[in-house]
């Protein structure tokens, strides 16, 4: 028998590549593919589904991460692969921590999909060691901190030194020497343009814990 799959995913480029993957195989069958983390709760609920392919950062607003955490509070026996091409090392720690069952880079591929679904519906957890690295103006990805990501991150919520300060439990000298760091190693003029280009770069998703 077939284990059924529910793609989620906001890009209608990744979900037909990942429905190709799920019809090219006799071992699985789709059940859904939605463009929404709003919903997939309701499907895993409402019927049958054995493995959730699931993208974290939707147009929507919605988060793959909080719903991936529902479903394992609701669904323990479904299946969840993290999907995603952002590089954001948080999702990582997240996914670990929600218990969900393996992670997939979209734009790495060191492993095909088949071969992720595959192992991990044989029960194995398959994590990536470490998230790719990208480039940040001047910088790579691998040449920041973790303190310097968690400021760059409250950075890019729009948050004041102060604000960011309290939230880490830092003092407001040490944030400006983090945040005059960051932009010293990319070469940016400003915050702004900083916190901007690591938004884009997916190097930190603002709002994602």
């Amino acid at each position: 028998m077939a284990y059924k799959v529910l793609i989620v995913d906001d890009q209608a480029m990744p979900r037909q590549l990942f429905e190709s993957f799920v019809g090219s195989s006799s071992r699985y069958e789709l059940v859904a593919s939605v463009e929404t983390a709003k919903v997939a709760y309701a499907y895993c609920a409402g019927m049958e589904v054995d493995l959730v392919l699931m993208d974290v950062v939707m147009s929507d607003g919605s988060n793959g991460l909080e719903a991936a955490a529902r479903i394992k509070a609701a669904c323990p026996r479904t299946k969840i692969i993290i999907v995603t091409s952002m590089p954001d090392s948080v999702f990582l720690k997240r996914a670990r921590e929600i218990g969900v069952d393996s992670f997939w880079y979209k734009e790495v591929q060191e492993k095909p999909l088949l071969e992720i679904m595959d192992r991990t519906m044989a029960g194995e957890r398959v994590f990536p060691d470490k998230p790719p690295v990208t480039a940040l103006g001047l910088a790579k990805s691998i040449e920041f901190t973790e303190r310097e990501l968690d400021v760059l991150r409250l950075l890019a919520e729009g948050l004041t030194d102060k604000e960011i300060a309290d939230t880490l439990f830092l003092g407001v000298s040490t944030v400006r020497y983090h945040v005059n760091n960051l932009i010293s190693k990319t070469g940016f003029s400003t915050r702004t343009e900083l916190a901007v280009n690591a938004v884009r770069g997916g190097i930190v998703i603002p709002g994602i814990k």
